[in-house]
């Protein structure tokens, strides 16, 4: 994968909380009101909440973050309108409905980052989207994880980071001189009309045969998400993707076109954690080097 490459501090070998306050910054943005209303009483308190595990909490500690509090951030989006009432055809992407998706997630990515930065956090560990009908109607997408900061780190323009990976990975890229550059996304909704050939490889008299159109509509859904997943790294500025995982739902609908056919939508969605190096020497260095002794009391001998 093509990328562009990430800029950082090299750290000293060994100074792990040296590490985590050169990447850390503080956010230059204006924050929302009701973003900034939560920091007083979160620091007045003194205590903090996060979605960690005991294992995860120890890991971040452990390279020289902290946690400050669990964020969270929603956006409800009425979609009805722009994914298109016309036949596809043989094949086609729904752009105006990928766009709104696309808005719905970043509305909420950016309202949990702005808690982050208004608990004091640099970033944002084990984030979670999810996706779901409102009561009300529209889709409500959500972002969740814990925002984590340096103690006594210095200020900066960087807006706090994102991460989809749990606290132990987290440690892991640190420790290994990777960075999270934020949460990268894929999103791709492609569409087929149901056409004379692939209702009749679909018929169960045609026995184990594969449905060409409805694996080209799969095919090609995923690429596009990857595409889209590639360029999301780019404009990051990162090196490179960590994929957290990948999501399709296939749907049907009576094809508005042509009565007693169906269009087929299928809909990718890949998320992962752009990555960029700050330190060539950590990377050079997998882990320390071993000794391997032989056992065998033959062997001293002479005897091997």
């Amino acid at each position: 994968m093509h990328a562009v490459r990430g800029t950082g501090r090299p750290r000293k070998p060994g100074s792990v909380p040296g590490m985590a306050r050169a990447y850390a910054g503080d956010v230059s943005e204006e924050l929302p009101a009701a973003a900034g209303a939560r920091a007083p009483g979160a620091q007045a308190g003194g205590t903090w909440g996060s979605a960690l595990t005991a294992p995860e909490f120890a890991a971040v500690r452990a390279v020289g973050f902290e946690p400050v509090g669990q964020v969270f951030g929603a956006a409800v989006y009425a979609t009805g309108y722009t994914s298109g009432y016309g036949c596809p055809g043989a094949g086609g992407s729904s752009g105006p409905l990928v766009q709104a998706m696309y808005q719905a997630r970043r509305a909420a990515l950016g309202r949990m980052t702005a808690q982050c930065a208004a608990l004091g956090g640099h970033g944002v560990v084990g984030v979670r989207l999810s996706r779901g009908p409102f009561s009300l109607g529209g889709l409500d997408f959500t972002a969740t994880g814990t925002a984590v900061r340096v103690p006594g780190a210095p200020g900066g323009p960087r807006a706090p980071f994102t991460c989809a990976a749990s606290g132990q990975e987290f440690a892991k890229l640190i420790m290994a001189g990777w960075v999270p550059a934020g949460l990268a996304l894929g999103l791709s909704i492609g569409s087929r009309h149901d056409d004379r050939a692939t209702a009749r490889q679909a018929r169960w008299v045609s026995g184990n045969v594969e449905v060409a159109g409805w694996t080209e509509l799969v095919n090609q859904s995923r690429r596009d998400a990857r595409r889209r997943l590639e360029d999301d790294v780019r404009r990051l500025g990162a090196e490179g993707v960590v994929t957290a995982g990948l999501q399709m739902r296939v749907r049907t609908r009576d094809c508005p076109a042509a009565v007693g056919f169906r269009d087929h939508i299928a809909e990718v969605t890949l998320t992962g954690t752009a990555i960029a190096g700050f330190s060539r020497a950590g990377r050079r260095q997998a882990g320390p080097r071993l000794s391997v002794m032989s056992l065998d009391p033959r062997r001293g001998q002479g005897q091997l």
